[in-house]
């Protein structure tokens, strides 16, 4: 890349011409050239056109081959967790409880100040043990210290018994469990509450923005951030948008779940929404189904709102002029959800419910009638892809949940695709790590063929569908008027990349006109992202580069 280029601190009031590479824009899919003014795209063209410009721009930049992609937007992220993950203590590569125990102990002997340890992403399911860490086990390896410590789909979590000493009442609470089992529901959401509140402000901004320039060296220009009080905190919700307005890097959307919907609009929040939960998760046995989980007899899940709750939730909304919004993943919430928006469609009208743009986060198990409801009721489904790369599959965790049968019908993207419903990518990181072009493969090769779409689809999905999501259908593209935010990549050749074979053969031809991709592959490197741009503005620079 070209020593020309700003630096990251650079504002966005400068006219740049950047040539010589790749321009992914639908405005002309043989573009090598853009110009970016004022925080916009400007124009876009082939690079004969562009040698008009260069007199007039305060630089031009040579992306020597490089590709210039729209930057993605990750529709679901808990940012400050996120930080924690990627500062603090994670184990998601262990792959035993002995090495969790051991990357405990090494943690809280390093950090011997912090009031509190937090740590996140073991999953038993993938141990030979099959079990995770005990209590008396965790206050061994701490000390006797306070720790939190999160499953790999945060609904629910092993703690020391320090931490449940600042719970009072904590075992009475639904969801507590002495012994090997670990804390759901409103315990879980207790111990929660109590941890990030010992954590000091300090802490909390390191977190952020750990998480912010980690998003940023990805191409990821926009968060949604979803917040709640069952989540986080408002003190953690408000000081992270405050940090996004002060500070460069990632644009920050901001979604409280919360059935207040005039605080959620108090601290700012574009919704009453994100993780509004009707029910909890397959990995923690707490996702709402219709019939019975296959390995645990006799239950069927926790619902934690019902259809006239969730009308009532969706009217308050629309009136206020905010999104509605809900996490649900089981079969039976995802119907819950679905009534819910109907009632409320029968009492303010179709067109009014489906202007707001209200929106459901997960929507793992979904029938060919709740996909048409969706479309029927303008819903968009915000939905990770990894989930399915994690989990998939006729040996992982979904199937040892619903069985082979019920697992092979998750994550259906391409029958909502055909079906018209709008899709947004997302990680729920720290769930599953921030990684776009990784989510992108995940939809393009999902583990279960008929649900694969195209590359090009899951793209889209990830950058404009995540504008979309938050009603803005001006941005996401690389075409004049539309906010300057890009990402540069270092990538090999372009590709078009489908289902079906027969497309993408004559996509591939030059006079198809379909911009190309990188080859997004299983095994093939993905893109290094080289450089962010927000706004306009530089949010980040890949290191001699």
């Amino acid at each position: 890349m070209s020593e020309s280029m700003p630096p990251a601190s650079s504002g966005d009031h400068r006219t740049v011409l950047l040539c010589g590479g790749e321009v992914h824009s639908p405005a002309d899919p043989f573009a090598t050239a853009m110009v970016v003014e004022r925080g916009h795209v400007a124009w876009v063209g082939s690079e004969g056109a562009a040698d008009a410009f260069a007199s007039g721009v305060d630089e031009v930049v040579d992306l020597e081959g490089a590709l210039v992609t729209p930057a993605f937007v990750d529709a679901h992220v808990h940012t400050t967790a996120t930080g924690f993950a990627l500062t603090g203590l994670d184990l998601s590569s262990a792959a035993s409880l002995a090495e969790a125990a051991e990357l405990i102990r090494a943690h809280a002997a390093a950090r011997p100040e912090d009031r509190i340890l937090i740590g996140h992403g073991w999953d038993a399911s993938r141990w030979p043990e099959r079990r995770p860490l005990t209590r008396a086990e965790l206050d061994e390896l701490t000390g006797g210290r306070p720790l939190y410590l999160t499953r790999i789909d945060v609904h629910s979590a092993v703690v020391t018994t320090a931490l449940l000493d600042l719970v009072p009442g904590i075992r009475d609470l639904d969801g507590f469990h002495d012994g090997q089992r670990p804390l759901t529901g409103d315990a879980h959401h207790a111990v929660r509450a109590a941890a990030f509140a010992a954590v000091s402000p300090l802490q909390r901004t390191e977190a952020q923005r750990a998480a912010r320039l980690r998003a940023a060296s990805l191409g990821i220009g926009t968060l949604h951030e979803c917040g709640g009080p069952q989540i986080s905190s408002e003190d953690d919700f408000t000081g992270l948008l405050d940090l996004a307005r002060e500070e460069a890097g990632p644009r920050v959307v901001g979604y409280w779940a919360d059935l207040d919907v005039e605080r959620a609009r108090a601290l700012g929040a574009l919704g009453a929404a994100g993780d509004l939960f009707a029910d909890g998760s397959l990995g923690s046995h707490t996702a709402c189904l219709h019939e019975p989980y296959a390995d645990h007899t006799g239950h069927s899940g926790s619902a934690h709102l019902d259809a006239a709750t969730i009308a009532l939730h969706v009217v308050a909304c629309t009136e206020a002029g905010l999104q509605a919004g809900f996490h649900a993943i089981g079969d039976a919430a995802v119907t819950a959800v679905v009534e819910g928006v109907r009632a409320a469609a029968e009492k303010l009208g179709l067109a009014r419910i489906r202007a707001a743009r209200h929106r459901v986060e997960h929507v793992e198990m979904l029938t060919p009638e709740t996909i048409a409801a969706f479309a029927e009721l303008g819903l968009t489904a915000s939905v990770q892809p990894a989930f399915d790369a994690l989990w998939g599959g006729e040996e992982g965790m979904y199937a040892d949940r619903l069985g082979t049968e019920r697992a092979r019908t998750l994550n259906p993207y391409a029958a909502l695709l055909r079906a018209g419903v709008p899709l947004a990518f997302g990680s729920d990181s720290p769930v599953t790590p921030l990684d776009p072009w990784g989510t992108v493969r995940a939809a393009a090769f999902h583990r279960t063929p008929e649900h694969r779409i195209s590359a090009r689809a899951a793209f889209t999905a990830h950058t404009r569908g995540g504008w979309r999501a938050v009603g803005r259908d001006d941005a996401g593209t690389l075409v004049p008027g539309a906010p300057a935010d890009y990402a540069v990549w270092r990538t090999e050749e372009l590709v078009v990349q489908a289902p079906d074979d027969r497309v993408a053969r004559w996509s591939t031809d030059p006079r198809s006109g379909t911009p190309g991709l990188p080859d997004l592959s299983p095994g093939v490197e993905l893109p290094v992202c080289l450089r962010t741009v927000v706004y306009g503005r530089t949010v980040f620079v890949r290191p001699n580069e």
